[in-house]
């Protein structure tokens, strides 16, 4: 055997998602070297698909524009939404540290912020949820900054872009959504657009950088800023250990074995196992081969970070309300498969609160608030669905929502339907009648189903789900279009102006929750919970805070940002309250 390479530095992050990125820039800021190793040939993994938002009560942001809250009110939602899995040390860990973690970001670093101050919890009938202030977003990222890593840097999910061209939630989605409608909205988009030709042209990608991508991006700056190293193509295979402690791992990179020692410790932060067939049929019950189930996650999470830290002793979490973030998913067929397979995997995160869509099971009937969160909306199809069936459902609109807002991977006009009626990733009908043949529905139960969710839209009721009733569901919803039909109810509109059109969605996710049970200092710990020296967890290979619950959007990125920054204090041996990082110490 001929001799292995080696490389020296402080931390070692295996993985490039947002919980890796964050230790790595912190611990680089606290003088320590750091390397991040990225088994895929481009960084970001998840992060990078993402909508970019983090949950972090408390944070500045929301302090500056006024909104303050003591620290009991996020923690009293926490409990009441957690129950049993409510763990307070991690908990206060979590929300002491997540201002901190925003505060050093946004003066310290290239990765800037814009807030979410409008944005309120999911559940709005638990005690102290919040109608705002707990929630921001990278703010967009100029992708020249990059120099020649922008290469490098995981592009989003195609078929949420437009011509992969990223669309910021909120008013810019806005803008597009009206572009047909209103001269602002068209100069606004335009100027986007011819933009982002421009950038394919010059940089071979675009460069207006939004959502995820613009936080991978802001971190990844920040990084080789402070002269910390990305590896792409360079899998983990196996850590390195001595006397108990991890003290590296080994990396396949295309030269061949690289041992990194890590001085100070390893980060374990491979994006959880959403494509893991074995995990997913021990962990998910709607998966009884590993195989009927989709996530929208980075297809190269495949387990790895669990792997090497059972290895090492650590214990994956079995005993969750839900082991992955549920979403449903649709299965779009793709032109050109490449390496990312032949149907992607397109999560409906957006359209479902909308005024004029419904979602039915087989049977044509519905079978929960449409306008819920993406988890709560599966934990819905899920109980919903008799054993020994598949969970799956149709998502339904009419010619008038579909040429708005689009469906799914479907875009709004003046984008054709006819190459997605094509392929078979959309059906149509004339009618309902027709729309259910397509389907494989029960038409007869389809035309009640919609005959009464039309009369309930008139005065803005919807007595059997409750859609629209709470400030999650509204913002989701469209009041000014609702308002303009005479609708009271921002997330309810008829299906009425034929043809009729329909997605079929599927058992799907965002990524998974359960992962490597870990102290508040987002050390990994063993079967009698002790901590693994020099062992740490990030990101969803971090078992989830949440338990398997979904309280608000962002508590994925909030978490892994936020434990990214107290494991990279922790492994440098400075308590966060008092780092030299922050200007929040209370």
């Amino acid at each position: 055997m001929g001799a292995h390479r080696t490389l020296d530095c402080d931390l070692l992050v295996i993985g490039s998602g947002a919980g890796g990125l964050s230790a790595a820039v912190t611990a680089a800021h606290l003088g320590l070297n750091a390397i991040v190793a990225e088994k895929d040939a481009h960084y970001g993994g998840t992060t990078a698909w993402s909508g970019g938002w983090m949950w972090i009560p408390r944070n500045p942001l929301a302090v500056e524009a006024g909104i303050h809250e003591a620290i009991d009110k996020p923690l009293s939602y926490l409990r009441h939404e957690l129950g049993e899995q409510f763990d307070e040390a991690r908990a206060r860990s979590f929300l002491d540290n997540g201002p901190r973690m925003v505060d050093f970001f946004r003066r310290k670093t290239a990765l800037q912020f814009i807030d979410g101050n409008a944005i309120p919890d999911f559940h709005g009938h638990t005690p102290d949820a919040a109608t705002g202030g707990r929630s921001v977003c990278a703010a967009p990222f100029d992708g020249r900054r990059l120099g020649e890593r922008l290469h490098d840097l995981k592009a989003p999910l195609h078929e949420t872009t437009l011509w992969g061209m990223g669309i910021a939630s909120g008013a810019e989605l806005r803008h597009f959504l009206n572009a047909l409608h209103k001269p602002a909205s068209f100069w606004y988009v335009t100027k986007k657009v011819l933009r982002h030709w421009r950038d394919l042209l010059v940089h071979r990608r675009g460069t207006q950088l939004v959502n995820g991508n613009a936080l991978v991006a802001g971190l990844a700056r920040s990084l080789l800023d402070q002269g910390g190293q990305i590896l792409t193509n360079s899998p983990a295979t196996r850590l390195l250990k001595n006397d108990g402690r991890v003290t590296g791992a080994v990396l396949h990179t295309p030269q061949g074995a690289l041992h990194v020692q890590a001085r100070r410790g390893v980060v374990l932060a491979c994006g959880g196992f959403p494509h893991d067939p074995k995990r997913k049929q021990q962990l998910l019950l709607h998966a009884p081969t590993g195989h009927e189930h989709w996530s929208a996650g980075n297809r190269g999470n495949t387990g790895d970070g669990l792997r090497l830290g059972e290895s090492a002793g650590g214990q994956v979490a079995r005993d969750l309300v839900q082991a992955a973030a549920l979403a449903p998913v649709s299965l779009v067929p793709r032109a050109n498969p490449g390496s990312e397979g032949t149907v992607a995997h397109f999560p409906h995160l957006i359209e479902r609160a909308k005024p004029g869509l419904i979602a039915v099971t087989a049977r044509g009937e519905r079978f929960t608030n449409e306008a819920n969160s993406y988890h709560d909306f599966m934990q819905g199809l899920l109980a919903a669905t008799p054993a020994g069936h598949k969970p799956e459902a149709w998502l339904l609109c009419d010619h008038t929502f579909i040429r708005y807002y689009g469906l799914g991977a479907v875009k709004p006009a003046p984008m054709p339907l006819t190459p997605w009626l094509g392929n078979g990733y959309l059906k149509r009908g004339n009618t309902l009648a027709e729309l259910a043949r397509a389907c494989g529905l029960d038409a007869e139960r389809l035309q009640a189903t919609v005959q009464r969710y039309n009369a309930l839209c008139q005065d803005g009721q919807d007595k059997d789900f409750a859609k629209g009733e709470t400030p999650y569901n509204r913002i989701q919803g469209d009041a000014i279009r609702a308002t303009a039909r005479g609708m009271p109810n921002p997330c309810m509109g008829p299906l009425a102006r034929g043809p009729f059109y329909a997605v079929k969605v599927v058992m799907g996710s965002l990524g998974t929750f359960a992962g490597l049970r870990v102290n508040p200092q987002g050390q990994v710990i063993d079967g009698q919970g002790q901590p693994i020296a020099g062992l740490y967890a990030g990101g969803n290979d971090m078992n989830s805070l949440m338990g398997g619950h979904y309280p608000a959007g962002g508590i994925t990125l909030g978490p892994a940002m936020t434990f990214g920054f107290v494991a990279a204090h922790h492994l440098a041996g400075v308590d966060p309250a008092h780092s030299p990082l922050n200007s929040i110490v209370n």
